[in-house]
């Protein structure tokens, strides 16, 4: 915000120095707490311990010294634009800034940068970010909501902070799984599905529930009950060696039915606003994937033991480390197929050589913490220098207040059953709290809400924590909620439509100029300081890849806008403080759109 000052103060800093021949290290500017002003700090106490060391502190502690030399240099400043004072304390130079400056400016890029508004300037790097990846033959539920809302989340958090960003899906579309549900439709469903796409993804897993059962050794049962077991489970595996084989029938009904549930996922992808960019599949580096264990046994880095074992990767000793840490790794299995591990090697080979990916996230719950650790060591070992930017976003299960969800028993929660409720229930409350809203309007707002709801209750949690999810607290518009938060958006519009804003630009920046110079109260403070934090906000999600810093921010914000909403008045203030308000309400309604979009939630502009 005064990088300009900023600079102009650090060359006269170094100008200084190198004057009095003091040995400066890197200026690094820490911002001061809020306490009647804005302002930021840097230290010399390097400065005073260099000396020190060189000998030419004449005897002083290093705390006095780099007292003296912020003292100094403090002096040496003079006035300087936008800077109401400066002060040496402790060994550390203070500089404040104007409050009716700081908050014109905020203000002012808020409005000027519009939905640019705390975006990070271009990085040279490209990301990928792989999620939206459910297994086929299944429907999507709510765990696969949190993978999906998760990834989402984040792949607009690192592209706000300027990095090219590339969204990426790995469906599982193979394995004994997907063979059970072909077994079964074909022996018992072929024909009777629903035209419905979501319907029909819903009935392959209840297909899927079933035939698990089918399948399952009961604890008593008669000898024609295992018998006729046995008999399923060799037409199962029979149709698994079909399917390996290549047989043309087989392919078309896995093509088919594979479909069926791609289809669904796109439509609820679509529901969700998520555009995926690059879909890969799981049948598509099977073969791709043995190749790469030839390569890594030739090269040395895989040892082949077939045919009494596997194909191993001994990690820790191939790093060198003394004490277990990464384990051995199973590649190949000795009959030579291949797992989970050889085609991750062989998906990551295709995004660092076709996509030239620099860094790659991982969205995949934390059963799989070991595997990924595994995965980044093969390929640091197999020499792709990406592999230290490789990085596996874990996230805890979602359970059920009953207990843990499982798609064999069939007791799952639907996503888009959840959606419909949620719909629903808004819709509900639309029609007691804002009777004389437009029918053409409600179920538009009530998507948004709805949607609102699902996607903070699931991104307001440390990603690596279990989820019990409970529709009623979802759905929930109290507390540290989505629809609280975009309730905060509606009343800053609802200010703005009062005030003939909607004549204006819609973001407000048609405004009439304003310049804070009055007495700012808490409550206006207060929101500005939160808005001023957003860019820093976007770059700490960035780097952490945590979509939870900026759901806690904007929960934040939202609250300060609602402490100032009840508390301040607006619309019935003075005119040059009036016009400032309202530049501020903009500003705010902007930021909060800004914030609540990384999280992928849209606010209306009426509830």
């Amino acid at each position: 915000m005064f990088e300009k000052e900023q600079q102009t103060v650090e060359a006269q800093i170094q100008a200084f120095c190198a004057a009095n021949e003091i040995t400066l290290a890197e200026i690094k500017w820490m911002p001061i707490p809020f306490s009647g002003e804005w302002g930021i700090s840097t230290s010399f106490f390097a400065a005073a311990a260099a000396a020190a060391k060189a000998g030419k502190s004449q005897g002083v502690p290093v705390p006095a010294l780099a007292q003296k030399i912020a003292e100094a240099v403090c002096s040496s400043l003079g006035a300087l634009p936008a800077i109401s004072h400066s002060e040496a304390v402790k060994g550390y130079l203070n500089l404040y800034f104007s409050t009716a400056e700081v908050a014109r400016r905020v203000v002012d890029s808020a409005l000027a940068d519009g939905e640019r508004f705390g975006a990070g300037s271009p990085k040279q790097e490209r990301v990928m970010v792989e999620y939206a990846q459910p297994n086929t033959h299944h429907s999507f539920h709510i765990g696969h909501y949190r993978n999906t809302i998760l990834g989402e989340s984040l792949a607009r958090i690192v592209q706000f902070a300027g990095f090219e960003t590339i969204r990426a899906s790995y469906p599982g579309d193979l394995g004994l799984g997907v063979i059970t549900v072909m077994w079964a439709y074909e022996k018992f469903y072929k024909g009777r599905e629903p035209v419905d796409i979501h319907e029909r993804g819903q009935w392959l897993l209840k297909i899927y529930a079933e035939a698990t059962n089918l399948l399952a050794e009961k604890e008593q049962e008669t000898p024609e009950e295992k018998a006729q077991r046995e008999t399923y489970e060799t037409e199962r595996r029979d149709l698994y060696r079909k399917w390996d084989a290549g047989d043309p029938a087989v392919r078309q009904l896995w093509q088919e039915t594979r479909e069926w549930s791609l289809v669904e996922l796109r439509d609820i992808l679509e529901m969700m606003d998520v555009k995926i960019d690059v879909w890969f599949y799981e049948s598509e580096v099977d073969e791709p994937s043995k190749k790469i264990v030839d390569e890594l046994i030739a090269r040395g880095i895989a040892s082949d033991e077939r045919p009494a074992g596997p194909v191993i990767v001994k990690i820790d000793e191939k790093l060198g480390l003394s004490k277990e840490k990464y384990r051995v790794a199973v590649i190949l299995r000795s009959d030579g197929t291949t797992l989970y591990l050889t085609k991750d090697l062989a998906l990551a080979e295709q995004k660092f050589d076709e996509y030239h990916v620099d860094r790659s996230i991982y969205v995949v719950d934390n059963r799989q913490s070991l595997h990924f650790q595994q995965a980044f060591k093969i390929l640091e070992l197999w020499g792709f220098k990406q592999a230290e930017k490789c990085y596996h976003l874990a996230y805890g299960f979602v359970s059920l207040p009953e207990g843990a969800m499982s798609a064999r028993r069939g007791r799952v929660v639907l996503f888009k059953e959840v959606y419909d409720e949620a719909i629903q229930r808004v819709l509900a409350v639309i029609a007691e709290k804002n009777p004389g809203m437009p029918e053409s309007e409600r179920a538009g707002v009530a998507r948004k809400v709805g949607m609102g709801a699902l996607a903070y209750s699931m991104l307001a949690v440390d990603n690596n924590k279990d989820i019990i999810f409970d529709i009623n607290e979802a759905l929930s518009f109290d507390g540290r909620t989505g629809p609280y938060i975009q309730n905060a958006y509606v009343r800053a519009n609802s200010i703005l439509r009062k005030s003939k804003v909607e004549s204006q630009k819609s973001n407000g920046s048609d405004l009439q100029p304003s310049t804070f110079s009055y007495e700012l109260t808490a409550h206006e403070i207060e929101l500005i300081e939160q808005m001023s934090r957003f860019p820093k906000i976007v770059q700490q999600a960035a780097s952490e890849y945590r979509p939870l810093v900026v759901a806690t921010y904007v929960y934040d914000l939202a609250t300060a806008f609602h402490s100032f909403y009840h508390a301040v008045p607006v619309l019935q203030s003075e005119e040059a403080v009036r016009a400032a308000r309202l530049r501020l309400v903009a500003a705010a309604k902007q930021v909060l759109s800004n914030a609540l979009k990384l999280l992928g939630i849209t606010a209306p502009e009426v509830m």
